[in-house]
């Protein structure tokens, strides 16, 4: 099997040739300890792992992007308000005002390269009149949101054996950038009709930008960002999810199933255990990260939730930190309950933390690999 006939039969209870080998990945500060402890700087760290392990890395054929922007556009100015006492105060692209420590610029705050703490002082929407003006950042025939070679990409797609992945935000964590969560949670209270108003425009921009693609190109996998829930509990309760959220998780899971994608993906953090329900009923079949540390539970999960459900994650990070027979046991603990009947992926259940040694990444990643068929 090729990379995209394994990943897509891994995730829809097929019969995989051997699992997706995807042990996870390392932010910044873990590959600083890594660095120090022997992983050379100068090498991609994957491409060290797999030669240490002496597994022969899988190769495809050059892979195409689709480059489609779902963001705002134009973003807002990056700019420093204010520098005292150890802190930046930021206006980001994303128009938020934001204090964090100055040992990071700009770039940490545009994507998740490091585990960086930040105080948020502002959001760009707080009212109704910030809300037509962020409308207008969000018009799916901005030039630019498609690239000028679209077309071509698309044909070039059409013979891949890769994964092509459409990802992007849902609705919770979009009006979540926009409000702020605190204010959010108010809006839903006080002002539900904004709220409304503000997911189903969302909900329509990307179905405006999904319908583009679909005519012409069927991604295998599909899915968005939500990151919902706390240690213990859903962030909004089930009631409100349904309300403000399912709109657009069901609309856009039944347009990724006509055009022929077969994997609808939801990614958050926390419990899940009680917004599972509600995203199988939207039309999602697969989740992640499943945190073991805010309570989920792979196979209590696929005892209760059955076929409806696959996953990708949920080997304990903390297990692999304290090394040794720990981490064997934490794979024996998920992997074998979760072959039986497929739908299932393993991987660390969220980013790699700094405190994983370089040495127990490879232990980890050697017994993942015996486990998953690499070995």
């Amino acid at each position: 099997m090729n990379a995209r006939e394994r990943w897509i039969e891994a995730l829809t209870f097929g019969k995989p040739d051997r699992l997706p080998l995807l042990p996870g990945g390392p932010r910044e500060s873990t590959l600083k300890r890594w660095h120090q402890e022997g992983l050379p700087a100068d090498r991609p760290w994957s491409e060290v792992l797999m030669e240490t392990l002496g597994i022969q890395p899988e190769t495809t054929k050059p892979q195409v992007n689709l480059g489609v922007n779902f963001d705002l556009m134009p973003a807002f100015e990056e700019k420093i308000l204010e520098h005292r006492d150890g802190h930046y105060l930021m206006q980001t692209i994303r128009g938020e005002i934001v204090e964090v420590s100055d040992r990071y610029d700009f770039t940490y705050l545009r994507s998740a390269k490091d585990f960086v703490t930040r105080k948020y002082h502002r959001h760009p929407v707080e009212n109704r009149a910030d809300w037509d003006a962020m409308k207008k950042r969000f018009n799916p025939d901005t030039p630019g949101r498609f690239p000028e070679d679209f077309e071509v990409r698309c044909r070039q797609l059409a013979d891949r054996d890769y994964v092509l992945r459409i990802w992007f935000n849902g609705p919770f964590w979009q009006l979540r950038n926009w409000c702020g969560f605190e204010n959010l949670c108010l809006f839903m209270a006080e002002d539900p009709e904004l709220v409304e108003e503000m997911a189903l425009f969302w909900r329509d921009f990307i179905m405006t930008i999904l319908d583009r693609i679909f005519a012409r190109v069927a991604p295998d996998h599909f899915g968005f960002s939500e990151d919902m829930a706390y240690k213990a509990k859903s962030m909004i309760s089930p009631a409100m999810a349904r309300r403000f959220l399912m709109p657009c998780w069901q609309t856009w899971s039944a347009a990724a199933r006509r055009s022929g994608c077969r994997i609808i993906d939801v990614d958050s953090d926390g419990y899940i255990g009680e917004l599972i329900p509600l995203w199988i009923e939207s039309g999602i079949n697969s989740c992640q990260p499943i945190e073991v540390a805010a309570g989920n539970d792979l196979p209590a999960y696929r005892k209760q939730f059955g076929r409806s459900m696959a996953y990708h994650g949920g080997i304990d990070k903390r297990a692999i930190a304290k090394g040794g027979a720990v981490i064997e046991a934490e794979l024996q603990r998920v992997i074998p309950p979760m072959l039986v009947d497929g739908g299932y992926v393993p991987s660390c259940d969220h980013g790699v933390p700094p405190d994983i040694s370089w040495a127990d990444f490879i232990h980890y990643s050697r017994e993942l690999a015996k486990l998953t068929g690499w070995l």
